[in-house]
């Protein structure tokens, strides 16, 4: 397989996934707003929390795969889907704070 195919894959799987742990966190926060009063406060975490834990990990060897495969040459196609997965998560590790504090 050649380099840009890997690469794109990797950018495709690296924005699914920064999604994919997005709304995640935003069911957990629509199951806190509707349902339980409280549900990030429990002793158990749950499946959701789980979910988001497996999602993040499974994006630190995307991201390495994207970074290492990609053109430097062109810098601006390299930084959209860096900047697009790296807003995702800031969404929703914020969300998820704000859940757990307040």
């Amino acid at each position: 397989m050649r380099a840009e195919h890997v690469n794109r894959a990797s950018s495709v799987g690296m924005i699914g996934l920064s999604l994919s742990a997005l709304l995640t966190v935003l069911t957990g926060a629509l199951v806190a707003v509707i349902g339980d009063p409280n549900p990030f406060r429990q002793s158990d975490e749950g499946t959701g929390a789980h979910i988001f834990q497996l999602l993040i990990v499974a994006l630190v060897p995307t991201t390495l795969l994207f970074v290492s495969t990609a053109d430097w040459t062109r810098p601006l196609r390299t930084a959209r889907p860096l900047a697009l997965s790296t807003v995702t998560l800031v969404l929703a590790f914020g969300t998820l704070y704000y859940f757990e504090h307040y």
